[in-house]
């Protein structure tokens, strides 16, 4: 008889080990959709002609600073199969902050799971999973994973930063054709 013995894995993190993603800064963020499917939409003529789930992550995403007030949104841009955007996280006089799905404290004896309250990765995980679910009640298809896991992101350190990045985003469909999503999309 055959044993097989299943061990949890272990994901390694791409986030800069001891940072601390709650902090104020500027944040680029790629978000890639799962298999790299191009669902969201089309580029043409160097313009992005977004799909009924593009028009979905676009309402989400103009919605995050409605359910996160100390966060304000840089430039961004829907593309077929990711999306790019500049996260502003600033000073926040709320002190309460929480993840709808964390549990409250001294109720078990595990460390919380998930990212930290008012975080970088709680933003990115909250619209996601806005996003999933718009998008399973409009295809009536709980089964189909949306987003692929993670995300990058880039910490902006100056002006120069933010305007080469700003730059990139904006004319990220023009350059469809030469963009490595472009390619492992086909």
């Amino acid at each position: 008889m055959l044993e097989i013995t299943l061990e949890k894995t272990q994901r390694s993190s791409l986030r800069i080990q001891g940072y601390d993603y709650t902090q104020p800064g500027a944040y680029f963020v790629t978000i890639l959709v799962n298999k790299r499917r191009s669902i969201l939409g089309e580029v043409e003529a160097g313009y992005i002609k977004l799909s009924s789930i593009g028009e979905i992550v676009l309402s989400s995403w103009l919605e995050i600073p409605d359910h996160f007030p100390n966060v304000e949104l840089g430039a961004f841009m829907i593309m077929p199969n990711h999306m790019h955007g500049i996260i502003l996280i600033n000073e926040s006089s709320d002190e309460v902050r929480a993840t709808h799905a964390s549990p409250l404290p001294g109720l078990t004896n595990e460390s919380p799971r998930g990212p930290k309250p008012g975080s970088l990765g709680a933003i990115i995980g909250s619209f996601k999973s806005a996003v999933s679910k718009r998008y399973h009640l409009m295809t009536n298809n709980q089964n189909v994973t949306l987003w692929q896991r993670n995300y990058y992101e880039h910490i902006i350190r100056d002006e120069k930063d933010l305007q080469s990045i700003t730059d990139y985003i904006l004319t990220n469909p023009q350059n469809w054709q030469e963009d490595e999503e472009f390619t492992q999309a086909r």
